[in-house]
């Protein structure tokens, strides 16, 4: 301890509610960096999140009586593996395990709590590629980072993506047991091994910001906290990790986040883009989502986040939907396409081909897409299909189009919307 801070409470009782929200505070700001180092120190999950909360519990009673220490990240760290120690020290007769750990921990030089600032960073890059190892299930991955690395509730997790608390419990129990049963390493891959693990973090990011962009299902089409706490992992992992494809990532869900306010009616109804109010995007949010597009494609190493924020860049510009550039788009798609084949880019290079050569020739594309079989249960390739009949007068085939879309659709706004579509078009 260092003693008071300046202009600290004399009073017991002010001085108490004065740390008491000071702890509050460092909570928010510190408790995933302070979680980082303790998983990386003592090894295990559920060890590292008791030994969390009990450094916590100890700020409480301690500081208010000794003041608030100058470190107080360096203080909880080493309080949490302290209290982690004794913890094991009782456990050790009944558990051989702990005993071995315990023996570990008490070996460990004091040094290794006083870690550096960046050596802590590291801690927090660990834990992210910790939780997105392609040996766990791609929905634990996305659980396990909510929970470790952004700090979110079970609760708030089950609330995010309308499943049941205790199937999100499970998911986690299951990635911690998995990551302590394959020991699975708690580190940042050797550069070689780099492209392949980023991938995956890349991924499991974008797959949070999918969910909050587009919900999968429910009532509301977009969750912004979930978008939010997505791009908070970007910007995290750019500032610890400034890869031009993480750039790239963090730029997409800007430019796509900047829309949100527009893409629903104050009653909540789908707007589409050619009809969203422009006024209404953030325009801090496209400029900085510019400034990292502009930052990644001059790494000259493009991959397919670049290219998608590159497109979306190119939306964000236009003043109007009229003024959209639409060749650009197609060329964008078609680098897109050729470097990553997937049956979604190539429909939404379709929907692009349309706006440039008319509906004729989009139509053309998505058939071939759904003759193939491709995406026969993705609602959008057949709202997309409706959309290109209707506007060549194939009336008929728009409601049918309309009406299978509508069979594959979760989100209700979504619904509503396909209904109405179908209601015009019968």
């Amino acid at each position: 301890m260092t003693g008071m801070e300046p202009g600290y409470p004399r009073n017991r009782a002010d001085a108490s509610d004065t740390v008491r929200e000071i702890v509050e505070a460092v909570y928010q700001s510190e408790s995933r960096r302070v979680l980082a180092t303790l998983i990386r120190l003592l090894g295990d999950f559920d060890l590292a999140e008791e030994a969390l909360h009990d450094a916590f519990t100890a700020a409480m009673e301690q500081w208010p009586r000794d003041g608030v220490p100058a470190n107080p990240r360096a203080w909880l760290i080493s309080a949490g593996r302290f209290r982690a120690i004794d913890n094991m020290r009782r456990q050790a007769r009944f558990d051989a395990y702990v005993a071995e750990l315990s023996k570990q921990l008490e070996g460990q030089s004091a040094a290794a709590v006083d870690a550096e600032e960046q050596a802590i960073e590291d801690d927090r890059l660990r834990l992210i590629f910790t939780c997105s190892n392609p040996a766990l299930a791609g929905d634990a991955q996305v659980a396990l980072t909510l929970r470790e690395v952004c700090g979110l509730t079970t609760e708030d997790i089950a609330r995010a993506f309308l499943t049941p608390a205790p199937t999100i419990a499970k998911r986690i129990v299951r990635a911690k047991a998995k990551i302590r049963e394959a020991r699975i390493p708690y580190g940042v891959p050797s550069r070689a091994d780099l492209p392949e693990r980023l991938d995956s973090v890349l991924e499991v990011i974008y797959l949070v910001f999918t969910e909050g962009y587009a919900a999968s299902s429910g009532g509301s089409l977009t969750r912004p906290d979930i978008s939010g706490e997505a791009i908070r992992l970007g910007r995290l992992l750019v500032e610890l990790l400034p890869e031009p494809e993480a750039v790239g990532l963090l730029a997409l869900m800007l430019l796509q986040e900047a829309r949100r306010a527009a893409r629903t009616s104050p009653s909540g109804e789908v707007v589409l883009l050619d009809d969203q109010d422009r006024s209404l995007w953030d325009r801090e949010q496209i400029a900085e989502g510019l400034e990292l597009v502009d930052r990644a494609w001059s790494s000259r190493q493009i991959g397919a986040y670049t290219l998608q924020a590159a497109i979306a860049a190119v939306h964000a510009q236009a003043e109007s939907a009229a003024a959209t550039d639409w060749a650009q788009i197609v060329g964008l798609y078609d680098v897109l396409w050729r470097a990553h084949p997937s049956p979604v880019v190539e429909l939404n290079r379709a929907v692009a081909v349309a706006m440039r050569d008319g509906p004729a020739a989009g139509l053309a594309i998505v058939d071939g897409i759904l003759g193939r079989g491709d995406l026969t249960d993705y609602y959008p390739a057949y709202s997309a299909r409706a959309e290109l009949c209707r506007r060549l007068g194939r009336r008929e085939e728009a409601r049918e189009a309309y009406r299978q879309a509508l069979a594959l659709a979760r989100q209700e706004p979504v619904r509503r919307f396909l209904e109405q579509r179908l209601q015009l078009n019968s």
